[in-house]
């Protein structure tokens, strides 16, 4: 059987394994499974009612969802008619939307909720491409034309299969490894988001590249919780859980993610870096706020751990007494937190952003690895990745098959392989931008490859800051430092063309609430306690501690604690949680401004 599309590879899985759990869901508070053959018929019954709804090959399928079955469904049902599918977050808001629905031509979306619809519906009078709108959860009465519930098309297809399964597996048959399958919009950091083109190739060779370094089998389950509209989480944890036939477990959403990693019990996850900074505060603050002597237990168990990790980071024989001890407070302390991500995990997986040398080799020492890989959703993601066999923190690890990485004379990381782009939807000018006279994909990051050909990631080029006494600093390596601090959730540095560094930073309110108690610091609003004297003072004093190591001119001089974080809706972060600079840099001027005055700012 075919396994060269997204489609084929899904249903010869689907054969193999029949009746065994392909996807976990929560219904009335219990989570079920949904075996390969019930995922099978699902996908071939909206496919079915598809093509009864008039879908032609080649038309742009918009997917606005959380992450839930019918996502897959109605991505494997598309792909499998020879459509395209357009993926939109569900945190986007309506004009965002408009702009992916009109350059993408989408001729229908499927959305998820009452409250996607409503946002679809305050833009359909301007998307004249668009003829249908699918919801999944049906709305209490149905107030638009176009509108049909997700059941309805399921039934109609299920009603119709006779009649039309044979247009089912012409079109099936016809698509190509090379065809587009998936128009992914950027996050638009710097401006409105391009369409990045990708085919089935360009996903399955990630697939195949990907088992080939990293111990995965049909015994594994991973639990779904970044937006499958990131190309992170719909490659890593979606297509390649199909590919290896394992299962996925979806998250009820983002505040329930600690919950259901102990309810699915998952064996690999991905996740961001914030992800695990979050974990890390989480933990610092609970052995905060314990008795003295659990204090004291927990520093003494972390050194032994830290000596024991350092020994085999390092490839030293830790010998037999450090042994014993590393495996008794890992067995008899550390094992509470690795129970609080299901006890089963074998590694996590990081992706998105750099995540620090600090934090991965505390995970590491308490018994939690995580594997940090580096791509774009221009490469489909996966360019490089750590494995168990060669992994390097601070690194991003070494090239997956096939892929090769080369260092422009800038700096600039280039790749080539079979997960690069077939290009921008309708952008042949910034298309042309990104790729050089020889094919390589021009990355936009700054990086090298050290003596053993691990990656290593500097900073974004756009983003790199030239002071006014000309120093060149890469903010994204010095705001992991200071975000790894338990008390610090987010870091903004600022200071291109200006004489030092500053930086915005919004702190761990949970954790800064938990010190006012502690040390009796009096506050009735938050933005009392964040100008606080003796708040201010704290963390000036757990900021200098951690840049004591770093050259003068990249320690930040002043910085300005927020009251708030820092927001999707406020425009100030993408929905895949990454800064956009520029906005932060116009929208808190101001305040920038100050801390280069004697009076502002720390």
């Amino acid at each position: 059987m075919r396994e060269d599309t997204i489609p084929f590879m899904f249903f010869a899985r689907a054969n193999k394994y029949g009746g065994k759990c392909a996807l976990k869901s929560k219904y009335g508070g219990r989570y079920r499974d949904i075996s390969w053959s019930e995922f099978e018929g699902k996908v071939k019954d909206l496919a079915f009612g598809l093509i009864a709804l008039g879908l032609k090959s080649g038309e742009k399928v918009s997917l606005l969802s959380e992450n839930r079955p019918e996502w897959a469904y109605s991505d494997l049902a598309a792909l499998s008619l020879g459509c395209v599918d357009v993926p939109l977050y569900p945190t986007d808001v309506p004009h965002q939307m408009e702009h992916i629905l009109s350059d993408s031509d989408s001729v229908m979306v499927i959305v998820s909720t009452t409250e996607q619809l409503n946002k679809i519906l305050s833009i359909r009078s301007r998307l004249p491409a668009l003829r249908k709108i699918i919801v999944m959860d049906p709305p209490a009465q149905m107030i638009h034309a176009d509108v049909i519930t997700f059941g309805s098309v399921l039934k109609a297809g299920a009603d119709r299969a006779a009649e039309v399964r044979m247009e089912f597996e012409s079109r099936l048959d016809a698509v190509g490894k090379n065809d587009l399958a998936s128009i992914i919009y950027t996050s638009g950091t710097t401006g409105p988001a391009k369409g990045v083109c990708l085919t089935h190739e360009n996903f399955l060779s990630n697939c195949r590249s990907s088992l080939d370094l990293l111990p995965f089998g049909e015994e594994d389950v991973c639990l779904s919780f970044l937006p499958l509209s990131h190309v992170f989480e719909r490659m890593a944890s979606y297509y390649f859980t199909l590919f290896i036939g394992g299962a996925v477990a979806y998250a009820e959403n983002n505040e329930s993610v600690a919950r259901n990693l102990k309810e699915v019990r998952p064996t690999y996850a991905c996740a961001p870096p914030r992800f695990y900074e979050k974990m890390y505060a989480n933990i610092m603050d609970s052995v905060s706020r314990s008795p003295e002597r659990t204090k004291k237990v927990f520093e003494k168990s972390m050194a032994i751990a830290k000596r024991y990790a350092e020994a085999k980071l390092n490839k030293l024989d830790p010998g037999p007494v450090l042994w014993c001890k590393y495996k008794f407070v890992r067995a008899f302390v550390f094992s509470k937190i690795k129970a609080g991500v299901g006890g089963r995990i074998k590694f996590f997986i990081s992706g998105g952003a750099p995540l620090s040398k600090e934090l991965g080799e505390f995970f590491y020492s308490v018994g939690i690895l995580i594997f940090e890989g580096y791509g774009l959703t221009e490469t489909s993601p996966v360019v490089t990745v750590n494995t168990l066999k060669a992994f390097k923190f601070g690194s991003v690890g070494r090239p997956i098959r096939n892929t090769e990485v080369r260092i422009a004379p800038d700096g600039e990381i280039l790749v080539s392989g079979p997960g690069v782009m077939k290009g921008y939807f309708r952008k042949e000018a910034a298309t042309k931008e990104v790729f050089d006279g020889e094919g390589w994909f021009h990355t936009g990051d700054i990086g090298y490859l050290d003596e053993e050909g691990f990656l290593r990631i500097t900073d974004r080029k756009k983003d790199i800051i030239i002071t006014a006494g000309g120093k060149n600093i890469a903010p994204q390596n010095i705001e992991s430092l200071i975000r790894a601090d338990s008390y610090i959730s987010e870091v903004v540095l600022h200071g291109d063309k200006r004489p030092y560094l500053t930086a915005l930073m919004v702190p761990n309110f949970d954790a800064l609430k938990g010190l006012a108690l502690r040390q009796g610091i009096p506050y009735i609003k938050v933005e009392e306690l964040v100008r606080h004297p003796r708040v201010q003072e704290f963390i000036a004093n757990r900021m200098e501690d951690r840049q004591k190591d770093s050259p003068n001119y990249e320690k930040i001089k002043k910085f300005t604690l927020l009251e708030s974080k820092l927001t999707i809706e406020g425009g100030e972060i993408t929905p895949t949680l990454k800064v956009k600079r520029r906005v932060v840099a116009e929208k808190y001027k101001d305040i920038f401004d100050s801390m280069y005055q004697s009076q502002g700012g720390n």
